[in-house]
């Protein structure tokens, strides 16, 4: 009998994962399935730029997976239930149950609306690429509009709730792309407060160069069908919410049993491996570890990869009986898209702290392309590059693999 492998996720995490795991491991010990939501990867690093109207590609997955032996589930995952090592999920002929010996779990996160009033019947978010594409078509209606001489993108307001990097990339890509519309930045604290006195500098001028109204030390009490109301009592005209206040992962870990901190987040090992079930490993968004530094990676696209890497090679050694490489785990920098032609580029410290050294403009700007073709890239091809040697498992009687694998030091 075969080691079951299962990868709940297929974004940047979960099909780097799969895929690194097909070269690595013999086909003869092991299978891959990857279930996912959707058929096709979805470049989440680029949806802003998506929604403010850019055409951006989105590989199917049978492509993506093409030569590997990974089984493709398309499929939404209702339940986990790791006592039993079974995956519920639901798809368009009812779904069922899967079995697996080993799981990864990457399912992500999603827009937090923290319980705001009216930000799931009003507001937009770039989270994921339908609601994305509800934005960008929302866009294309207030770009129909005619302005006082009679002609066509003449108007519309759009309001941006959250000034993390999601935010500021939504508002300044909206900014330039639809110079038409008038474009809104909600702060609750000082506008870029995470960056170096500089780079906070740099993107001030940027939105004073994109004609976007800042709002800093300001938080939302509740969106409505064409206003947000802040807590202050301003009232901003609004012909599309976009909220971009913070991520959320799944309750579906918790539900199952798993180890999960306050937020859900599942908690892993230095391997990435659950602390409560040895079976499941996490990666991504989904969870919760400790970097380098002693504090937890935030959700980012390179975390995604250092998660990954070294859930790689905890499952490939523990299941040939190798040892564990140490993959490092650090947060180095932020690379921040301000439209096409400007970016900023901010290192951060040991301690995750903006460095007073920053990078921007058109440089910038080249490098945060750079990053997401190298990220959409490095998951359309998964395999290239890593040794063609597929190791064989070091099989137990009852054909799944000793739990065994030394970790370096």
């Amino acid at each position: 009998m075969k080691h079951r492998i299962v990868v709940l996720g297929a974004g940047y995490a979960g099909a780097y994962v799969a895929g690194n795991l097909a070269r690595r491991l013999s086909p003869a010990d092991t299978e891959i399935t990857v279930v996912n939501a959707v058929p096709d990867f979805v470049q989440r690093l680029r949806l802003n730029q998506l929604a403010a109207g850019r055409d951006i590609e989105a590989p199917q997955l049978t492509d993506v997976f093409a030569g590997t032996g990974i089984r493709l589930r398309v499929a939404r995952v209702a339940a986990v239930a790791p006592e039993r090592r079974v995956v519920a999920v639901a798809d368009a002929n009812g779904g069922g149950d899967l079995g697996y010996d080993t799981l990864v779990y990457a399912l992500g996160s999603h827009g937090d609306d923290h319980a705001v009033p009216g930000v799931a019947e009003h507001a937009f978010d770039v989270a994921a690429r339908p609601s994305a594409l509800r934005l960008r078509e929302r866009l294309d209606g207030l770009g129909e509009r005619p302005d006082s001489l009679g002609e066509r993108g003449g108007g519309g307001s759009v309001v941006v709730v959250g000034d993390g990097l999601t935010g500021i990339e939504t508002a300044t890509e909206i900014a330039e792309t639809r110079p038409g519309l008038s474009v809104a930045l909600i702060a609750r604290g000082e506008l870029g407060a995470r960056l170096s006195a500089g780079a906070r500098g740099h993107l001030r001028q940027a939105c004073d160069r994109l004609g976007i109204t800042v709002l800093e030390h300001t938080s939302v009490e509740a969106v409505e069908a064409a206003r947000v109301l802040c807590a202050d009592g301003t009232a901003l005209a609004s012909d599309a919410a976009v909220w971009t206040a913070g991520f959320a992962v799944s309750p579906i870990a918790a539900a199952g049993g798993l180890e999960v901190t306050e937020n859900g987040r599942i908690v892993v090992d230095r391997t990435m491996r659950s602390v409560s079930h040895p079976n499941v490993y996490a990666i991504g968004d989904s969870v919760h570890a400790l970097g380098d530094n002693g504090r937890p990676l935030p959700m980012s696209c390179g975390s995604a990869g250092y998660t990954g890497r070294q859930a790689i090679e905890a499952i490939v050694g523990r299941l040939t009986g190798r040892e564990i490489a140490n993959v490092k785990l650090v947060y180095l920098y932020n690379a921040i898209s301000l439209g096409r032609r400007d970016g900023l580029w901010q290192s951060v410290d040991a301690e995750g702290q903006a460095k007073p050294k920053y990078l921007g403009g058109r440089r910038a700007a080249r490098i945060k392309a750079a990053i997401e073709k190298g990220a959409l890239w490095g998951t359309s091809h998964p395999t290239f590059g890593l040794p063609r040697r597929k190791r064989r498992l070091a099989a137990a009687p009852d054909g799944t693999a000793e739990n065994s694998g030394r970790v370096a030091a």
